[in-house]
């Protein structure tokens, strides 16, 4: 075997572990978290599914590599709870040495473009990444409403937080703002918001 196939390998294999980094969202029709993987993949369905709701044009795959890659330095940083402002003290960091290690596993030109598809999600400035984090935050969002607000009711999370996190996105696309407003407000609504 050649030493860049035995890199992109050694790379696969890394990533089986995020099948078993557990989030705080439930998933729907079993009582469990989802995996990093399941919500990437999830991501990935919705970057296609979705695009024409952006307000500006997106490439694709371009999203679907950014949401396929977003987590995966989770295997060394962990899973930090999007309402954890502790935790988000050191989570760039942890993160950009979890980026550096795991990418690094690559040839050289795949880690140079893992990095900087990561890192330009990280950053959230092209329209690419944006729409990326938008489905970032309602894939959650919708899962959690549709399950009874159950991860915001078992961390005490109030609306202004829930609206907070998404609110920086609102101009991305407007009929998945209006989604995820109205999600936001029945949950308070229904009291699984405080």
């Amino acid at each position: 075997m050649d030493d860049r196939l035995r890199k992109q390998l050694d790379f696969m294999l890394e990533l089986d572990k995020m099948k078993n980094l557990y989030r705080q969202t439930y998933v729907l029709h079993e009582d469990r978290k989802e995996n990093d993987a399941e919500h990437s993949w999830h991501l990935a369905i919705l970057a296609f599914l979705l695009a024409e709701y952006s307000n500006e044009p997106v490439d694709v795959m371009h999203v679907m590599k950014m949401v396929l890659l977003h987590d995966v330095v989770e295997i060394d940083a962990g899973d930090t709870y999007c309402y954890d402002s502790e935790g988000y003290k050191s989570k760039a960091d942890r993160e950009e040495r979890a980026a550096q290690r795991i990418f690094g596993l690559l040839p050289d030109d795949q880690r140079d473009e893992f990095y900087a598809l990561w890192r330009e999600f990280e950053d959230s400035q092209t329209p690419d990444a944006r729409f990326a984090a938008v489905l970032d935050r309602i894939q959650p969002l919708l899962l959690n409403y549709t399950k009874g607000g159950i991860s915001w009711r078992e961390h005490g999370i109030h609306r202004e937080q829930v609206l907070a996190r998404n609110q920086q996105y609102f101009d991305v696309s407007d009929e998945l703002a209006e989604v995820i407003t109205g999600v936001i407000n029945d949950a308070a609504d229904k009291g699984w918001l405080r």
